[in-house]
């Protein structure tokens, strides 16, 4: 039983302070907590059957650069639909008509994780505990995982309650979007090879980033100016 602690006590540190922890407080301006915690706690699930049954034919079949380049254009959309603020049920409801929270909140988990050093070890833990234990280790990695995690929801749900409206929007921008930079460059760089070129592709991406997002803040706007004129108008 004591290693099943050790396990679990590894997963839940490694993951304090991870990037898919504070993918969680980004999260919980865009989700509901049910959304979150089913999205989240499957994929954890699946990730970790992953590590503990087959991880090592991920790194076989699909190139480690790959992964690091599909998480990094997945974070950059995601800070750029955080500049899209819902303001009523009603677009919330049409929101989601666009595609299942659940499986949305899956999926971003699913690819950020994916080959993160919390995976790693818990491939570690499999090779070393051998196929005897392998539910245990697996159930291990699990909740010490869905632990660390879920103290990320909590603090976005504490932010968002206790801050101004926009503000976890705005937070949830910044995150993704550094996310989106450093884990692009990470992949260029395995791509490529460690050097300047690889810190030049990822500006040339971020500076793209950068245009899409203004362009969409100039349409909001002018979308927000003609909506109070046509209200003005009804009301006249």
């Amino acid at each position: 039983m004591l290693f099943f602690f050790k396990i679990l006590g590894t997963m839940f540190v490694a993951e304090m302070g991870d990037k898919t922890q504070l993918l969680m407080v980004a999260m919980t301006s865009k989700y509901k907590l049910k959304d979150i915690i089913l999205g989240a706690g499957l994929s954890i699930m699946v990730l970790n059957l992953i590590a503990v049954a087959a991880g090592s034919i991920i790194s076989t079949f699909i190139p480690t650069w790959l992964i690091k380049i599909a998480a990094a254009v997945a974070f950059f959309y995601f800070a750029w639909s955080s500049l899209k603020k819902d303001d009523s049920e009603e677009e919330d409801k049409s929101a989601g008509k666009k595609g299942n929270p659940m499986l949305i909140v899956f999926g971003t988990f699913f690819i950020a994780e994916l080959g993160d050093k919390t995976q790693l070890t818990a491939i570690t833990f499999a090779a070393n505990e051998g196929f005897s234990r392998a539910v245990a280790v697996w159930a291990a990695c699990c909740i010490g995982l869905f632990a660390a995690d879920v103290i990320g929801m909590l603090v976005g749900y504490l932010l968002k309650s206790k801050t101004p409206d926009g503000f976890l929007n705005l937070l949830a921008f910044f995150i993704f979007a550094i996310f989106g930079f450093t884990t692009m460059a990470t992949g260029v760089g395995l791509l490529i090879g460690d050097g300047m070129m690889k810190w030049i592709i990822a500006i040339i991406c971020a500076v793209v980033f950068t245009v899409l997002c203004l362009l969409t803040i100039m349409v909001h706007k002018k979308a927000a100016a003609k909506a109070i004129i046509n209200d003005t108008k009804e009301s006249l």
